[in-house]
Order: structure tokens, then sequence, then C-alpha cells
């Protein structure tokens, strides 16, 4: 690389640092770049996935404060999650890219709507639960509700593992239905799941597939990336939830758009 793409690298990290901490679909950041400084789709994932780890750590402990309260499903949803990682990794490194990249922006653009929608669908579903007369208490959660949180975390896992972007956009999708918490503590479950997604799969290529890392690029992506995550879950606490939910849907939109250009 030369001095020039090694700046677009970092400065592509520290964007999508940035961008994961607040939202998710900082790949669609990195992946182009990585793209575009010569390296194979395969390469530019992996390499991809190991740099946004320190960008993830950082956005998760920007939202320490709304993880107060979460200790328990974390550690109940964790799990579900590097399991998806693992069976993620798998799949980047045995299957045509074509084979899982046919459904993403399916899948993208379910998440969108679930974003959007979601308001309109937690007040039915409380209206329905207080017609029924249901009774829960406050942190408590139902077998039926946590174990489609399980099923959640390991489709959002398997899909980050595989190829992360938009990951955090289906975490907030789908548990913003069976959660009743706000958006940003939503926002501080799926920065730490997608940490450990994150970290699970760059730690699975590192033992299986250490020839296929650009160790330089990862580095670069991490050194931004590790900023931009600070930076962005410290401004990202601080925006209103409509501002952050239409964030969501619109980089959601430029997802799929960018996946079906591909």
């Amino acid at each position: 690389m030369t001095a020039w793409e090694m700046v677009a690298v970092a400065a592509a990290g520290l964007a999508a640092g940035g961008i994961n901490a607040v939202v998710g679909s900082g790949t669609l950041v990195t992946f182009p770049v990585l793209l575009a400084v010569g390296l194979p789709p395969v390469t530019a994932t992996i390499t991809n996935s190991l740099g946004l780890v320190p960008g993830n750590l950082t956005g998760a402990i920007g939202y320490r404060r709304e993880l107060q309260g979460q200790r328990r499903l974390l550690l109940q949803l964790l799990p579900a999650s590097v399991l998806g990682a693992l069976t993620g990794a798998f799949l980047l490194l045995h299957l045509p890219a074509s084979a899982f990249e046919a459904i993403v922006p399916a899948l993208v653009g379910l998440a969108v709507v679930l974003v959007a929608v979601q308001p309109l669908l937690q007040r039915r579903l409380a209206a329905r639960r207080a017609r029924a007369g249901t009774v829960e208490e406050e942190q408590g959660i139902g077998p039926g509700r946590l174990a489609g949180l399980f099923a959640g975390a390991y489709a959002t896992g398997t899909y980050g593992g595989y190829f992360a972007a938009s990951q955090g956009v289906l975490q907030i999708g789908i548990f913003g239905l069976l959660l009743r918490e706000p958006l940003h503590r939503l926002n501080a479950i799926k920065n730490v799941l997608t940490l450990a997604v994150n970290a699970v799969a760059a730690l699975a290529y590192v033992v299986v597939a250490a020839e296929r890392i650009d160790w330089r690029a990862a580095a670069l992506v991490a050194a931004g990336a590790l900023v931009g995550g600070y930076v962005g879950s410290t401004f990202g606490r601080r925006l209103p939830a409509a501002l952050l939910r239409t964030a969501i849907v619109v980089l959601g939109l430029i997802a799929i758009w960018v996946l079906l250009r591909r």
C-alpha cells in the first residue's frame, strides 16, 4: 500500500468505528476501501473483522451506563452470539461468497422495516398484553421471548461472522421487537454482542486462516476504529431516539443499495 492508501484505510477504520458504535454497518465503509487498495474479497472480510474489534470494545465501553441492569440478559445471549460467530466464520472459509450474500439485502431490508415500525409494534403488543391481563415483572422475560432473543442472537452472530455489514441494524431490529427497552439501551446490548461476534470470528480467522489476513491493513483499521468507537459512542448517547432510529433506517437503505450493486 502507498502512504495515501494507508491513510485511507485508517480513515475508513475511524469512520467505521464511530458508525458501528452509534448504528452499525461500519463495514460498508471499510470493506469497499480494503477492496480498493487491492485486497481480495475474503481477505478484506477477514482483515476487516479483525481490525474492527478495538472499535467494538470502545463503543461498548462508551455505552456502559446503558448496560446497567442488563447483565443477566447479556450472559444469556452471549453464548448464542459466540456460536453464531463460529458458524459464520466456518461458512466464510468453506462456502462461496455468493451462496450467503444472495440473501443479505433481504435480511438488511427486513431489519430496516423492523427498526422503523418498532415503536408501533411495541405499543400494540403492550396493549394486547394489557387486554389479556398479562402481568410481568419489570425485568422478567418469558421463555418464549427468551427463545426468540437467543435465536436472534445466533442468527445475527452467524451473519456477523460471515459478513458483518449491518449486523447492528439486524440486532436492533430483532431485539427491539422482543424487549421493552429504549433505543439507546438496545444499542448498548448491540455493541456488546457485536464485540463478542467480531472478536470470536477474528480469533477463528487467526487460528485457521492467518495467511489470509493482511496484518498491516488490520492494524490501520484497528487504530482508526479504536478512536472512532469512543467518539461515536460518546456522541451517539446524546442523540434523540427518533434521530438515531432515522439514522439506522437511512444507513440500512444505503446498505441495501450498496449490496445490490456489488
